[in-house]
Formats: structure tokens, sequence, C-alpha cells
């Protein structure tokens, strides 16, 4: 079991929680960035997580849907308010709905993420604080230390698995709901660099290209919030192209992007796309969650081959970058 002590101080309204682990402090650090590890132990058995979001950077947000049993589903929201990378990370913790609004009939809690190398690998020691006795009650009457204590026991599987997480891992898409899908990939590159490779319009149309024998003769970039941004290719011997439109929503460079996304001359509904940057051991963990109209439209456009052209695009950007810093 992780979990090595458990001390809960009434007069500060706090609790502290400490956990010992078999891996270096970087391992640890990666399981609770990624969203597709940290939703593999953040909650308990019976009740496993899902992340929607998961923004690792001050001023970010991380939401997350807890299913239970019944398929009863309950969702919760982190508010990122200090990020000291490798080392600790503070955040507050609410019960949400599933846009991540607070849920204000239940308390929220200020927890410190602090990770510690150790003779024998890693320890985190994680202190929850509260406002009022009566929150801090009311949180423990709800199972709160046996389901933290039950999550945390499935760390170490996460943790022991390296193979599943390497950075050379392809692209990846993973199923979140009917209409959400989380694209995935550790690059080779700097969070700085794989942000201005999304951001550089020559660049761009470099490595944007998907299959081998596309062209991007149009990159037109939304560069603040409220603009439009216009994207074209065409096959190199000729024939017919396609594009992409849409505005930018949402910018906090060189962590998260919104935008939405409309195939032009056709009739499908815009897709909303999320888009964050993460440093993580080996490079940028790059996670993008796509949000459709239905799960047909879903389907659909999995089925279009979407993740194999994703995966030569990001190989074709490591290569520039690899030759850049060369």
């Amino acid at each position: 079991m992780p979990v090595t002590s458990v001390e809960k101080d009434l007069d500060k309204l706090s609790i502290t929680i400490v956990a010992d682990f078999a891996a270096p402090v970087s391992r640890l650090w990666d399981a609770y960035i990624d969203p597709r590890q940290v939703e593999r132990f953040w909650g308990p058995p019976t009740y496993p997580a899902t992340f929607l979001r998961h923004d690792a950077a001050v001023g970010g947000r991380s939401v997350y849907r807890m299913t239970g049993p019944t398929g009863d589903e309950h969702y919760g929201c982190w508010e990122w308010t200090h990020v000291d990378a490798g080392t600790s990370f503070d955040i507050i913790d609410w019960f949400a709905d599933e846009t991540g609004e607070p849920n204000t009939q239940l308390p929220s809690s200020r927890a410190t993420f602090a990770f510690e190398a150790t003779d024998s690998g890693s320890r985190l020691t994680t202190v929850s604080s509260f406002d009022t006795a009566e929150q801090l009650d009311q949180l423990l009457e709800m199972g709160m230390l046996e389901g933290t204590s039950q999550a945390m026991a499935q760390i170490d599987d996460v943790l022991v698995d390296l193979a599943a997480f390497a950075a050379d891992r392809a692209t990846e898409a993973q199923i979140l709901s009917d209409t959400q899908v989380r694209v995935t990939r550790v690059i080779r590159g700097s969070i700085d660099q794989v942000w201005h490779a999304h951001n550089d319009a020559e660049l761009m149309k470099q490595w944007l290209l998907g299959p081998d024998g596309w062209t991007m003769p149009v990159c037109e970039i939304a560069t603040a919030v409220g603009e439009s941004y216009r994207y074209m290719w065409a096959p190199e011997d000729g024939g017919e192209g396609f594009g992409f439109t849409g505005e930018l929503l949402e910018s906090e460079p060189p962590y998260r992007a919104v935008t939405t996304e409309a195939m032009i001359g056709m009739d499908f509904p815009a897709t909303r796309n999320e888009l964050t940057l993460t440093p993580v051991a080996g490079g940028t963990l790059l996670s993008l969650v796509i949000t459709y109209a239905d799960a047909e439209q879903r389907d659909a456009v999995l089925a279009t081959g979407m993740t194999d052209g994703m995966e030569t695009s990001y190989v074709r950007l490591e290569n520039i970058l690899e030759s850049v810093t060369a």
C-alpha cells in the first residue's frame, strides 16, 4: 500500500497524506500531469475517472468525470494555482457539473502535492486544507480518506507500466464519451518549440501535411482570440484538395489553445478542439480533446484514418525540430 501515513490537524483544518513509491520522482510527476495516466488512479476502483480537460499550468483547469458501478456520474474540477515542475503543484478542488462549474452545495478544498526523492524511489505528500471544520467533517463523512487510499493504491500499477507511456509512443485516440475524443502524443521537443510549430505559418506548411503527397498552399493563422484561421491542402500531383476554417476561442501560450473547426464546403457541424501542451520526460505531451456534434460524426471522422495522418505529421515535425537543435 503506497499510503504510509495520514494525519488530521483539526486546528489547521487540514489532512496530510504521505505515500511512498518505488519509482523516480520524474515518473511519479508525469503520472499526475498526463491525463491518460492520472485517470487510471484518481478515482477509487469502483468510481474510475475520465479527465475531459487537464491543464497542468497556473490558471489552468482540470475537469474529470467519475463513473459509478450503476452508471452514475459525478464531476470534479481542479484550478491550478501554482506549478513548480517536477517538485510541487497546488490546486483548488471542487465538486462540479459537466462543464467544470462549481457545485456550491458541496465543499471545496485547497491541496498541495509535493514530490521528493527518497532512497527507495519517491515520496508524495498531499496536504488538503479546508475553510471550516464543517467542510472537513462533511468530506470525511463522505469517505474522502477511504477513497483517496483506494485510489492511490492503484498508482503502483501505473508507475511500473513504463512501456505503455514511453516517449516514442505513436499518436493515439481515446474515446471519452459519445461526443468527445482525446488524441495524445509525446513530441520530442520543448513546449516552446511545439507551440511555435503550431503558430508559425511557414513552419506549419512543412510538417502539417498528413500522409506523404500533400502540400499546404494556404495557412492563415488566427493570432488573437476572436480571429479566424483558414488552412487548405492540395495533392502534389494535382486534383481536388480540402480545407478547414474556424475561430480561435482561447489562447494561453504556450500551454493551451481552443478553436472551432469546420470543413470548408461541407455541411458537417463544427467541432471544438482543445489543445493542451505539457512538458514531460522526453519532450512535450500534446493532448487534443475534440468535441463532435454526436457519436455518428465522431465515428465517421475516426474512420478516415485521422490518427495515422496526425502521426505522420508529428514524425515530420520531430525531424524538423531535431535538425534545428542538432
